[in-house]
């Protein structure tokens, strides 16, 4: 009997929750109504305002097809941006025979690493660092010393390997090795660990957002939607739940994409 009939279809689900939010986030703004405040604060679902109004008297409907973009779009590059610049520093130092190299690196990023990521964003925001592009800067640089750990560890024993052996004997360059063979090394355990992070950037994202640094406290992204209104939970719960399960399916769709996808991969190879 083909057991593979009877699997819980994890792929089409794991794709079907990651792209309602993508596609809500970037189509919903062209759908979206007004949202100006029209109504009444936490008003119930009623004509004209299909799920209710929030704290501000904001369509509920309207801010969820219209709140997004901004977080999906900075969350993305802060992701990228901290991979970007870790995993090559990673390829480096793991692959390289100074030692005295690779701890200073880390030394380095463990300073960093005791850095508590609120407590930052507390103090860019009493500072007047504040805006978009710091936001971004700021969580990607939080997340660079964990990155750079994983990254280094994976590629650890591929770089000790006889492959890498052979290579050097055959003339290959090392920072063809390192960028290249290490980096498909690396890129399992790197996509893994990108797509469960993503949970940690949109928790510092709403927490940054909702302090002011980065958007506005009255913005329409989802994360400030959720800390805006998180009070009202039981008076209003639209106003939480639908920006929260908007999260709550991009990460988990996130996270099965690349688990089945890597784990087709491994299937592949055998």
């Amino acid at each position: 009997m083909n057991r593979s009939r009877h699997r819980f279809p994890i792929t089409p689900v794991g794709w079907i929750l990651l792209l309602v939010p993508v596609l809500t986030a970037f189509l919903g703004p062209l759908v979206a109504g007004s949202t100006r405040s029209e109504g009444g604060s936490l008003s119930p679902p009623g004509p004209g305002h299909p799920l209710g109004t929030d704290e501000l008297g904001r369509d509920v409907l309207a801010l969820a097809l219209s709140g997004g973009t901004s977080i999906v779009t900075m969350a993305a590059a802060a992701l990228l941006l901290s991979y970007l610049i870790g995993v090559p520093i990673a390829l480096v130092i793991a692959g390289g025979r100074r030692r005295w190299a690779d701890r200073l690196v880390l030394r380095l990023l463990d300073f960093l690493l005791a850095l508590p990521g609120l407590l930052v964003l507390l103090v860019l925001a009493a500072t007047g660092w504040r805006g978009t592009t710091t936001l971004v800067l700021a969580i990607a640089t939080l997340q660079l010393p964990a990155v750079v750990r994983i990254a280094r560890t994976a590629a650890l024993s591929p770089g000790t390997s006889t492959a890498v052996e052979s290579m050097l004997m055959q003339g290959e360059g090392r920072a063809r090795i390192r960028l290249g063979y290490l980096g498909r090394s690396v890129l399992g355990p790197v996509l893994v660990d990108a797509a469960s992070r993503l949970n940690l950037v949109l928790y510092l994202m709403a927490s940054a957002n909702f302090l002011g640094l980065g958007l506005a406290s009255s913005a329409t992204d989802w994360a400030v939607l959720i800390e805006l209104n998180r009070d009202a939970l039981f008076i209003q719960p639209w106003a939480v739940t639908v920006p929260a399960l908007l999260l709550v399916s991009l990460c988990t769709g996130v996270n099965l994409v690349v688990d089945r996808s890597l784990s087709n991969r491994r299937t592949v190879r055998r």
